[in-house]
């Protein structure tokens, strides 16, 4: 479900977005999320938001992940605002990607 760099960033994929979301855990500097540790069925917190231009426009996703899924947010400016989806499997995602 989940990728793992080098700097021990977790990554997720987003299908909301239709790219990954990198999150730093455990302890550092910088924002951190807490994480359960499970890589089958993540939870991060707080929430993840990731804001990023494309193009000439701004957009946003806001989502919660808990147990392996997805809560995308009304804040969400993709196609799945307000909608609870599994987390899509990592590696084939990357390679799709």
């Amino acid at each position: 479900m989940l990728g793992q760099a080098a700097d021990g960033s977790i990554w997720f994929f987003c299908n909301g977005c239709d790219m990954p979301h990198s999150l730093q855990v455990g302890a550092g500097t910088g924002p951190r999320w807490g994480y359960n540790g499970n890589p089958v069925s993540p939870t991060f917190t707080p929430s993840v938001l990731s804001r990023y231009q494309m193009r000439d426009k701004e957009l946003v996703c806001h989502s919660f992940v808990t147990n392996g899924r997805i809560q995308y947010l009304g804040d969400c400016t993709h196609h799945l605002v307000g909608q609870t989806v599994d987390l899509p499997n990592w590696e084939e995602s990357w390679a799709r990607w």
